[in-house]
């Protein structure tokens, strides 16, 4: 995708509001979409820094929990999703790890965090996903909002 496609997903997904109710539906949407895919992933969701919402599905390890804690700091930093953040440095002819003076260790910029942004409001927090490849985890997070926002 491109920044463009990215900026108007990230607007088309902006929430009404989000509650700690919201974040445990949300959460649920997901890890129902990866059981209709027959995967299993990491899902964290957090509100003002402060998480309302985590599981990790049979077949995910200690090291999703750290992809998870990586990815959703570039949101919390950026207040953008990981993938833009992560396509901005690539159309550069670089990767955030290279450019950034963020340490990887903390840090990384691929698919996988989306803000929660608020309408009106701005961003909020993140829902993150770890377990696949960045690209898939971008669309887990992103098929789950779209089906918690159609409820």
């Amino acid at each position: 995708m491109s920044l463009t496609e990215l900026e108007q997903l990230e607007r088309d997904l902006a929430f009404p509001s989000f509650t700690n109710e919201d974040a445990l539906r949300l959460g649920l949407a997901i890890i129902a979409y990866a059981k209709e895919q027959g995967t299993s992933i990491a899902v964290h969701i957090e509100r003002n820094r402060v998480p309302l919402f985590t599981h990790l599905m049979d077949g995910t390890s200690e090291e999703n929990v750290a992809w998870l804690s990586r990815k959703k700091k570039v949101v919390d930093h950026y207040n953008r999703s990981s993938l833009y953040i992560e396509t901005r440095f690539a159309q550069n002819g670089s990767t955030h790890a290279e450019a950034s003076l963020l340490p990887p260790s903390e840090y990384q910029a691929v698919g996988g965090s989306f803000p929660i942004r608020i309408a009106g409001v701005g961003v909020v927090g993140s829902v993150t996903v770890a377990g696949l490849t960045g690209q898939l985890d971008h669309e887990y997070a992103v098929e789950g909002i779209r089906r918690f926002l159609e409820k």
